[in-house]
């Protein structure tokens, strides 16, 4: 069977604890319990193998057994981000036209006005596991059996997006989400004695599949946290031997007196991805500490890519080694092979790659080269030793805060107000996340940055929002007539 919470079932015993939340202690037992009757109960809303479930909730454990759910019915999860606007979802829905859209009981009445009512059906299911949802859950059975999936059937849908264009869903596969995930089991050493400290969102990549996922897989322990905070981290930083993190969460703690090599004494891994690490916060971790933060590389499309070793040399402002089953070169514009040290485009190939984007086939035969490499859109260049350093991304996209920006959306917003010429939107560096979205704006009207501010995030989520806005006469192009974002980033580079 090539259903991935089978072999989740298969690799663990029932009474063994697998979540541990700040009220409850949950076994594997109660988890297939609970995502039974979640699947009994999607198969009476008439949703079968093959649909789509669109979940817009807060982290919990109820988030995760309507997971495991979707995995052993063979439907298609669509986790979104619990920031995102009615505009934003909107597009979203309609796109990948989910039979069932589950939604926190204070966005329901809102997000009827945007789906398709004939077509789908809402539910609701807040943090604490209150909604209609488990209302209806009561009377459902705890045994279910697991529908057969081919591994190459679609697991997930995430959304992504480049700096231009619509944003496009991912298709990711069981057989993508079961290699990769043996892949980190492998490089990281994560066994069932492994206590995982879980502060990431879960509609992203990093706390599904990447800390959920190796989890379940490896039979360890996650303490599942409702998001990054200080005193809840340094709560069960004891009961804890890896933490999986963002750039920002490091810098945080970094300015935290009580992170010392006393209060780490029983971790054993600390991992920063989603965002580049800076070479300061690396050098500064390990001297507070004495650990070396393990960086890795890796997208939505493709899981993990490349990480630093687990036992060897981890390299400062390097993402890594090429995962064992992950084969990864440079190439040139021209498509010929780069030689070491020389900066090219990142192109991947293996078992760990998405199916492709759903219902837009010309994206997807864009990204592919003939010979079955991912086109990632990220330049870098692999060392003496093999070692891949990343530069930048082939085009404008900003991870800020490890949540990545398209600056085309929030410039399709400024550039439709009356009085805006024109719109640059950058990612300018930033201590704390990374990188800080900037707006450039060439207006012919005085602007209030206050007003424009509010009505940029009426269209969209917070993170996305510029965190400075800066108004000039006329935005420098190139002969061609393009804006030359170079430049701005180099006028701009020292604001923050």
């Amino acid at each position: 069977m090539g259903n991935l919470y089978s072999i989740f079932k298969e690799h663990n015993n029932t009474a063994n604890i697998m979540l541990v939340t700040e009220n409850s202690k949950i076994s594997f037992n109660t988890i297939d319990h609970f995502s039974s009757k979640y699947a009994n109960l999607l198969y009476k809303l008439n949703i079968r193998k093959g649909d789509r479930v669109a979940a817009q909730i807060e982290k919990s454990e109820h988030n995760l057994f309507l997971y495991f759910a979707c995995l052993r019915s063979g439907i298609i999860f669509l986790p979104l981000n619990n920031t995102y606007t009615l505009h934003e979802l909107n597009y979203f829905f309609d796109d990948a036209k989910p039979k069932l859209v589950v939604c926190d009981p204070t966005k329901e009445e809102s997000i009827k006005e945007i789906i398709d009512t004939e077509f789908s059906s809402i539910k609701t299911l807040d943090a604490q596991g209150n909604g209609s949802l488990t209302e209806q859950l009561k009377n459902e059975s705890e045994k279910h059996l697991i529908i057969d999936t081919n591994l190459d059937d679609i697991a997930v849908i995430l959304y992504t997006s480049g700096t231009t264009g619509k944003p496009k869903g991912a298709m990711i596969t069981h057989q993508g989400l079961l290699n990769n995930t043996t892949d980190l089991i492998k490089a990281w050493g994560i066994t069932k004695d492994d206590t995982i400290l879980h502060m990431l969102p879960l509609f992203h990549v990093h706390g599904l599949f990447f800390a959920i996922n190796t989890a379940f897989l490896s039979g360890a322990q996650t303490i599942l946290l409702p998001k990054f905070d200080l005193d809840l981290f340094f709560h069960y930083l004891n009961d804890s031997t890896i933490f999986m993190g963002v750039p920002t969460y490091y810098s945080r703690l970094l300015k935290d007196a009580r992170l010392n090599q006393e209060t780490c004494r029983n971790m054993r891994l600390f991992i920063s991805g989603s965002a580049p690490l800076l070479v300061q916060p690396f050098d500064e971790f390990k001297y507070k500490t004495g650990h070396t933060i393990l960086e890795r590389y890796g997208m939505t499309e493709t899981g993990i890519n490349t990480s630093n070793p687990l036992n060897g040399k981890r390299k400062a402002g390097t993402v890594g080694l090429p995962l064992s089953s992950v084969n990864l070169r440079i190439v040139s514009n021209n498509n010929t092979s780069c030689a070491q040290n020389e900066i090219g485009l990142v192109e991947i190939k293996g078992a760990n790659l998405f199916k492709g984007y759903w219902r837009n086939q010309e994206k997807t035969n864009e990204s592919f080269t003939e010979d079955g490499y991912f086109k990632t859109g990220d330049m870098g260049f692999l060392d003496s030793e093999g070692y891949l350093t990343l530069i930048g991304r082939e085009k404008d996209m900003i991870i800020s805060g490890g949540l990545n920006v398209y600056p085309k959306e929030i410039e399709e917003t400024l550039d439709s107000l009356d009085g805006v010429i024109e719109s640059a939107v950058i990612g300018i560096p930033h201590h704390d996340y990374g990188e800080a979205v900037v707006a450039i704006i060439s207006t012919k009207k005085q602007f209030n940055e206050p007003e424009l501010l509010t009505y940029i995030k009426e269209k969209h989520a917070g993170y996305k929002c510029p965190k400075k806005i800066f108004f000039v006469d006329d935005l420098p192009k190139n002969t061609m007539g393009k804006v030359q974002k170079n430049l701005l980033r180099q006028q701009f580079s020292n604001i923050f």
